[in-house]
């Protein structure tokens, strides 16, 4: 299964759309919450009910004592958002000011997260937040960078705008070459549309110069939800939100085995070791999480 990590240029939904390909897998799933500007989720969706005691934060700590430590952290760190624990969060940062203690710990958390994926049989999410330039390279800090080379894909996440494209066209040129420079290639660029806007699919294509890979609708009442949390809007588990981003994530894990096929990659070397510890995820957390249906 791939790693995915969603970005964009300013506010295009990344969040909402990040949590709706992970709740709307039809495999296990999991959504690592990596915006160095902060976690929503935590407060939002699952209104208050994950302390500050978990998250990615604590990571960093652990990685300072090894691979093993991560891992052990990693698992005991994860949120089910539903009832089965089939699928996951990594909550984020409840401070931005935290995000320079993870500037070491991107690298050892891709590996983590490429077990999952390959190992485990995850779709794994990344929810990279807003992407952030320093002298026309992506922030050492406050971008996940090592986690966007890593990644099998990224997806710049536009809406159907003037604005969103303008904004995007600006981006994409400095993103495609770091990932082409340090990553695992340009052809790891997509876009992930949200039909917000007079654009359709095959004029942002055009404009911007990158293929969207999927589409999910304007669909304000669940995404609210998804961002803010409180009741799920009637006919939640059936909205065209959830209903196109399974789809989505059907074609996102074509494209993925397609590069992977195309380019040959290796598969990540897990060790014994960690591939025990991450085994600990079937375990149950005593709180009830998030249903997704």
């Amino acid at each position: 299964m791939p790693v995915t990590a969603l970005v964009s240029v300013k506010s295009s939904g990344v969040t909402a759309s990040s949590l709706a390909l992970t709740l709307a897998s039809k495999r296990p799933s999991l959504l690592a919450e990596c915006d160095p500007a902060g976690g929503t989720i935590r407060a939002g969706l699952l209104a208050g009910q994950a302390g500050a005691g978990y998250g990615l934060y604590h990571l960093a700590r652990a990685e300072r004592t090894g691979l093993e430590a991560l891992a052990n952290a990693f698992a005991s760190h994860l949120w089910p958002l539903d009832p089965g624990g089939h699928r996951k969060l990594l909550p984020g940062l409840t401070d931005p000011a935290q995000a320079a203690a993870l500037a070491r710990t991107w690298d050892a958390l891709a590996d983590v997260l490429h077990i999952m994926a390959e190992q485990a049989g995850y779709d794994v999410f990344v929810d990279g937040g807003r992407l952030a330039l320093e002298a026309g390279r992506l922030h050492p800090i406050f971008t996940p960078a090592p986690l966007l080379y890593r990644a099998d894909l990224v997806l710049l996440v536009v809406r159907g705008t003037e604005q969103s494209l303008t904004l995007a066209r600006h981006v994409l040129p400095v993103l495609r070459a770091e990932l082409q420079e340090q990553g695992s290639g340009g052809d790891a660029l997509a876009l992930l549309l949200i039909e917000d806007g007079g654009f359709r699919a095959h004029r942002v294509a055009e404009v911007l110069g990158a293929p969207v890979l999927a589409a999910l609708p304007y669909d304000p009442g669940p995404a609210h939800y998804l961002t803010a949390g409180g009741r799920p809007p009637r006919g939640y588990g059936r909205s065209p939100l959830l209903l196109h981003a399974r789809t989505a994530t059907e074609h996102i894990g074509a494209a993925a085995a397609r590069r992977r096929i195309h380019q040959h990659y290796p598969r990540p070397a897990a060790s014994s070791q960690v591939a025990g510890i991450l085994q600990r995820l079937n375990l149950q957390h005593p709180q009830a999480g998030v249903s997704g249906g």
